[in-house]
């Protein structure tokens, strides 16, 4: 036989798995697999023992998804399967947020003037089909990305079985006492003539006009003070435009104030910001002519500086010594604090702005104009009359609306809250979060805080697009109807035919003959609320609206997952709706990721040209990368993507992917059924192996469980690139390709790599899913026990396979073969080229330990094994030739050329070549495989 011949009888790779992954031509006919022969489904009936219920949180529809929905989606896609494949049944209804401004506002911005001429039910029919639209497009997306899930049945929250659960769920809380119509100041969008909640803030850098302003004090304040001269209270603020609601000016109780004689006339400060303020101010001789305490002078007078009104001083603590007077300027109708405070002194609240930003009769000479024109033309006015002291721009962070991008403002107008201040829901809630499970631990203190310092909520909305507030008025004395039945009755007319009826029917329509006659409600005129619910209430009630209608779901659920941002939105404001109805928690674990950066960690934004879109990642590499990225980046934190972190990722893939391609062809004639050794039967170094697998095993378990995929996708790289694929399937190798087909060593090792295949599947499967079914696709039939991966059951951990004594040898062994393939290298390369590949050489060992020496010398052949070399042999003196290794610094190594002929079967050197007549050019052992 020639060289050619014994090449025919080596055992050559064989399989259908390529080496070029191809993923984003293979991925679509996975999706359309899985949908076609609904693996989902088929997943949700095989497990029946115990549930993981993980609670979609609804994306807004509205524009394509990014790479942070892809990042979201991926997370939950990763547990669910898992937990699927542990046999647990997890349910996965994917939900969309589909009410709410910004649906309306491009609904009507692509309307133009004609939705002036239109009416509600009309513009809400729009904004229908636009959310709907977005759905479907973004459910493409979501289910591209190889997310399992109940995509023919999500949950909308426009669907009318949600709208009514939604109502149900108001009238609960409002029956309790949670629920209040009262004038406060909130956030306002004069660009979009709404309310904004807590929830719906983002804030920019903006510049503001930042003014110090006089006041002149009244007599009663002058004669507390013991003084006959004229005395100024000074403020500072940077909204000029809210003076004309000024009451009150609020001093802190503690603090030190002084009268100081300057220039510009007698004026009180705090003694601490005293120096500062008249250095801003531009005041160079000051001097301290009185000195007191806040609280001396409380429900003392001073006259407003441009209006017929007399304001008080009151005392707060929200006055700090961190910037300004320490007297600060006190309008109820435009802020928190000063709502707070004028309410318990009882000062009017007075709001002198209308939906649209601009100035009402009671802001006097200033009606008509726009809040920002305001500001300019009440500075020149106090400029004129003495009362400014200074005036400088400033550029500072400030509220802005979430949609339009623009400044909001403080505004008191009759809104709808969920009461926070003044009953016991704040108290209930934090108690509610101790009880909650948060990943990572730091979610409880972020949402603790915001929950322990949040105003009452406002939830309602000047809009048309959301869900009615199902409260009725007598329109005549404007008392507010509501009864149990009545809503009962609403909710059944919403289930039947949405919320539009709310709109389309009258009061009395709605009530019914019936109810009007009990409730004397007939010789009464009517009036519908004409506010909807906030959107965050919609999305809020989804605890309600879905884990208690959907068959198989239950409330409290397993788990809610989002973005850090959700602490402030989705996650609260369920919170709170299920506290204040039910008086428990709606999830049992929250578990938060943070945001997508690019790969400077910079925000992105489409004007910095720094977006990834998921669909184009996918174009050029797959959703596998994308999933993969998802699983190996520390999710805790804010994350970041770029081109070149995606083709690192890329590169690991690879890995993985060639380790599967080489079992896979290396086990193409293995049956487990027939071929399989018993463990007692394998070789050492697969022993080995197996125990590596073990260990992997329970690592992987873990950080599963505890959600650290970041830290199981390394661990995993680890043993397929290096375990496997640079140690153990490198070694393997002569015996997979040279030994007789079905030979104990031989079956070993496919033995080995057949199971380390089998429990490698699952365990990337929930991570990287397309390639994990194909990889099960390519199996020998009788390692696939069901079609898809998705439907089989996890592995099983064995003890028997832990082995701590093989490992402390073989980790001595893989340092000594480091160093050995260190000098290989150099005889390779270096001057002489003593030798082309690893087979052509012969090893020397030296070492003057004698335990070493006897372990070397006993496992002398496995040695030549693992170093894939033709010959090692120990020696007992060493000359200058010798070099000491580096990780193994106690044994000399030198590298020679092997002695003996080349094996044309085996490529080893023999002496032993020639000795068989019927094949002269192979070495003894492989004439021995060929007979």
């Amino acid at each position: 036989m020639n060289e050619k011949e014994y090449v025919e009888t080596l055992h050559l790779p064989k399989t259908d798995f390529q080496m070029k992954a191809n993923l984003p031509n293979k991925e679509p006919k996975y999706v359309k697999k899985w949908t076609e022969e609904k693996i989902y489904e088929k997943g949700l009936a095989k497990n029946t023992d115990k549930t993981f219920i993980l609670h979609d949180g609804p994306p807004y529809a509205n524009g394509n998804t990014h790479i942070g929905h892809a990042l979201n989606k991926i997370l939950k896609d990763i547990i669910l399967k898992y937990k699927t494949l542990r046999g647990y049944k997890s349910p996965y209804v994917p939900g969309w947020d589909t009410h709410g401004l910004p649906i309306e506002f491009k609904v009507t911005q692509d309307l133009g003037a004609k939705a002036k001429e239109m009416t509600a039910l009309e513009i809400r029919k729009l904004c229908e089909e636009y959310a709907k639209k977005w759905v479907n497009i973004q459910r493409e997306q979501f289910i591209r990305l190889g997310v399992l899930g109940d995509w023919d049945h999500p949950y909308l929250t426009l669907a009318p079985e949600f709208e009514a659960k939604q109502l149900e769920l108001f009238g609960e809380i409002y029956e309790k006492g949670y629920i209040f119509k009262g004038l406060k100041p909130v956030y306002w969008s004069p660009v979009t003539e709404t309310a904004l909640a807590e929830a719906e803030i983002e804030y920019h850098d903006h510049t503001s006009p930042s003014i110090y302003v006089k006041m002149k004090a009244n007599k009663d304040l002058t004669d507390k003070l013991e003084l006959n001269e004229e005395v100024f209270i000074v403020i500072w603020t940077t909204t000029p435009w809210t003076l004309p609601a000024n009451v009150a000016i609020c001093l802190n109780a503690d603090f030190e104030y002084g009268v100081y004689k300057t220039e510009k006339g007698n004026l009180i400060l705090a003694k601490e910001l005293a120096e500062a303020a008249f250095k801003e101010i531009g005041i160079e001789n000051a001097e301290l002519i009185k000195e007191f305490k806040g609280d001396f002078i409380e429900n003392l007078s001073y006259q407003h500086p441009f209006l017929e009104r007399t304001g008080y001083i009151l005392l707060g603590e929200h006055v700090t010594a961190d910037a300004g007077t320490g007297c600060v300027h006190t309008a109820p109708g435009h802020g928190q604090d000063d709502y707070v405070v004028g309410i318990r002194y009882k000062m009017p609240v007075i709001s002198p702005v209308n939906n649209k930003g601009y100035m009402t009769e009671e802001a006097g000479q200033f009606a008509g104009l726009f809040y920002k024109e305001a500001n300019k033309a009440i500075i020149e006015h106090i400029t004129n009359t003495g009362h400014l002291l200074q005036v400088k721009e400033i550029r500072h962070s400030y509220p802005h609306d979430w949609r339009s991008k623009t400044p909001v403002i403080f505004r008191a107008t009759e809104q709808w809250f969920v009461r926070m201040e003044g009953g016991d829901l704040r108290e209930k809630t934090l108690k509610a979060i101790d009880e909650v499970e948060f990943v990572p631990a730091w979610g409880r203190n972020r949402i603790r805080s915001m929950m322990e310092t949040r105003p009452d909520w406002c939830i309602s909305r000047q809009r048309v697009w959301g869900v009615p507030i199902p409260i009725f008025f007598n329109d005549e004395t404007n008392e507010e109807i509501f009864h149990r039945e009545i809503l009962d009755r609403i909710c059944s007319i919403v289930r039947t035919e949405g919320s539009n009826a709310w709109f389309a029917k009258t009061a009395e329509e709605l009530i019914g003959e019936e109810l009007l006659e009990k409730y004397n409600l007939k010789n009464i005129k009517l009036r519908k609320e004409t506010n909807i619910m906030d959107v965050w209430f919609d999305s809020g009630s989804s605890h309600r609206g879905v884990l208690e209608t959907r068959e198989g779901l239950h409330r409290p659920c397993d788990m809610y997952l989002e973005g850090s941002d959700q602490h402030r939105g989705w996650f609260h404001t369920s919170l709170l709706t299920s506290v204040a109805s039910t008086g428990d928690s709606p999830y049992k674990t929250v578990l938060t990721h943070g945001f997508v950066n690019d790969g400077e960690g910079k925000k992105m934004s489409k004007s910095l040209g720094n977006t990834v879109a998921p669909e184009d990642v996918i174009k050029v590499y797959g959703a596998d990368i994308l999933r993969l990225w998802c699983g190996s980046v520390d999710y805790r934190d804010d994350v970041r993507i770029s081109d070149n972190i995606v083709k690192q990722m890329s590169e690991s893939y690879r890995r993985i992917r060639n380790t599967a391609r080489y079992i896979l062809g290396n086990s193409n004639d293995f049956n487990v059924k027939t071929d399989k050794i018993a463990y007692k039967d394998l070789l050492e170094i697969d022993k080995w192996a197996l125990h590596k697998l073990e260990n992997l095993k329970r690592n992987v378990n873990a950080y599963y469980e505890k959600y650290e995929f970041y830290n199981l996708f390394q661990e995993i790289h680890y043993f397929a690139a290096v375990d496997m694929s640079a140690f153990y399937l490198d070694i393997i190798k002569d015996r997979l390709y040279t030994e007789k087909k079905d030979s104990i060593e031989r079956r070993a090792a496919q033995t080995v790599m057949n199971e380390v295949l089998e429990v490698l599947v699952k365990m990337i499967a929930p991570i990287l899913s397309f390639t994990a079914e194909e990889i099960w696709e390519n199996l020998p039939q009788d390692s696939r026990d069901v079609e898809s991966v998705f439907l089989t059951d996890w592995y099983t951990e064995k003890d028997e396979y832990l082995n701590p004594e093989l490992e402390e040898k073989w980790q001595n062994i893989a340092k000594l073969r480091k160093d050995i393939n260190k000098n290989l290298e150099k005889a390779r390369q270096g001057e002489n080229k003593i030798i082309g590949n690893s087979l052509d050489a012969k090893v020397s060992l030296y070492s003057d330990n004698k335990d070493i020496v006897q372990g070397m010398t006993a496992n002398r052949e496995l040695l030549e094994t693992v170093f894939i070399v033709s010959e090692v042999e120990i020696v007992n003196e060493v000359d200058e030739t010798y070099v000491s290794g580096e990780e193994m610094p106690e044994i000399k190594i030198k590298v020679s050329h092997a002695d003996g002929e080349k094996c044309e079967r085996c490529w080893k050197y023999s002496t032993g070549v020639g000795e068989d007549k019927e094949h002269p050019t192979v070495c003894p052992r492989c004439a021995g495989v060929l007979k």
